[in-house]
């Protein structure tokens, strides 16, 4: 018990005092993360509203691929991408390997599946009268459909949510194929896990609380932005018609 609040006595200074070496990895954590959300985004997003709002064979097995994907373990991913960007791989001329940009494919790879299908859901839980009434009121298709999917903003905020929570404290697949160098590729879950290995439990206990406090910090940030426009756009039928 004595070591346990000496560690949280110890992880307290070094976070007060501005430790460089903790700069240094949540610096790196913050832009691997944000970077492979950022490519989840782009790309399931316009996935989730394709599957959601369109019809054609196969779409419910579609639907469960990407439900499958929630469950994903981090330590496949991390093998299929350590795989692919090797040497003897199809993308090794690439020489991505034990790079940040390895790290951004695997978490990317990890965070699309709930981008797309919380975006899916979101958008196909709105009523399809709503293109109706857009396109009665003189809009363009593609101007029903950008009302449509405005309609379903706040369940793509929840899907931008869950796909940040499942990258930022995700450690196998980063561990693979980052290799966890530091200076280059260590972040803040795996050099916890590094620290607690040596028995450096104070720093591995302050890059805990700074992990903590990230992702609070990052989900309060989503949250205001869904919650906090709530009503602030004007109901369909009360716009003016599109020219």
């Amino acid at each position: 018990m004595e070591l346990f609040f000496e560690s949280f006595r110890e992880a307290f200074r070094l976070l007060a005092g501005g430790n460089a070496y903790v700069r240094e990895i949540l610096g790196l954590s913050l832009r691997v993360s944000v970077s492979a959300v950022g490519l989840g985004i782009l790309i399931g997003v316009p996935v989730g509203v394709a599957v959601a709002l369109t019809r054609f064979p196969g779409r419910g097995l579609v639907v469960a691929l990407i439900h499958t994907g929630f469950a994903l373990p981090p330590v496949v991913v991390g093998l299929l991408v350590y795989l692919m960007l090797s040497r003897s791989g199809p993308a090794g001329g690439l020489e991505m390997l034990f790079t940040p940009a390895a790290m951004v494919l695997a978490q990317s790879l990890l965070a699309m599946p709930y981008v797309a299908g919380i975006t899916l859901a979101a958008v196909q839980a709105v009523s399809p009268d709503v293109r109706l009434q857009a396109r009665a009121l003189g809009a363009t298709r593609w101007q029903a459909l950008v009302a449509h999917v405005r309609e379903a903003r706040l369940g793509v905020v929840a899907a931008v949510i869950a796909g940040f929570g499942a990258v930022i404290s995700e450690v196998g697949a980063v561990l693979m194929v980052g290799g966890n160098i530091r200076g280059e590729t260590r972040v803040i879950t795996t050099a916890i896990v590094l620290e607690t290995r040596r028995g450096n439990f104070a720093i591995a206990l302050a890059l805990g609380l700074v992990l903590l406090f990230l992702a609070f910090a990052v989900n309060v940030l989503l949250t205001r932005l869904q919650q906090g426009r709530r009503g602030g756009w004007p109901l369909l039928a009360d716009r003016q018609p599109w020219s």
